[in-house]
């Protein structure tokens, strides 16, 4: 599993959008980037992350930043997600765990004593040069928006 670091390069990855579209990080060349992992589509603190996102995306947007969203979940659950909660930034599906594994985000988890393997909620900050400015791990889901633009200013 990759180890990612703050100053290190981005790595390149393709995937299918909500609208099952292939999207690569090379797309947002010159342009910074929020890069975001969550576990699952419409689980509750995920939904309140992705909407949290949504309602600052102006804000984020005046700032320069493309938003873009990772779970391993398929093409339609992303789609369904979309719509439900009107996101206007792109949602990537990864169950193959292809860009997740890249990003070092797949690992152990702990609920209720046990352990099992999942994604670890976690957002990457890329420069328009496709550095890694900031990783947050373990990101707040109410105020995601908050932490993203405290570290960037």
């Amino acid at each position: 599993m990759a180890s990612l670091k703050e100053g290190g390069k981005a790595p390149a990855f393709k995937g299918k959008n909500q609208d099952g579209k292939l999207i690569s990080l090379a797309d947002f060349k010159g342009k910074n980037v929020v890069l975001y992992f969550y576990p699952q589509d419409d689980t509750p603190t995920c939904t309140t992350q992705a909407c949290n996102l949504r309602d600052n995306y102006g804000l984020l947007k005046n700032h320069g930043f493309e938003v873009i969203g990772i779970s391993p979940d398929e093409v339609a659950k992303h789609k369904k997600f979309e719509n439900k909660h009107d996101l206007p930034f792109t949602l990537i599906a990864d169950p193959e765990l292809s860009i997740i594994e890249k990003y070092g985000v797949w690992g152990e988890k702990s609920m209720y004593g046990k352990k099992y393997m999942g994604l670890l909620r976690t957002t990457f900050i890329i420069d328009d040069k496709g550095i890694i400015k900031h990783i947050i791990s373990k990101p707040k889901a109410k105020s995601h928006t908050e932490e993203i633009l405290a570290l960037w200013a």
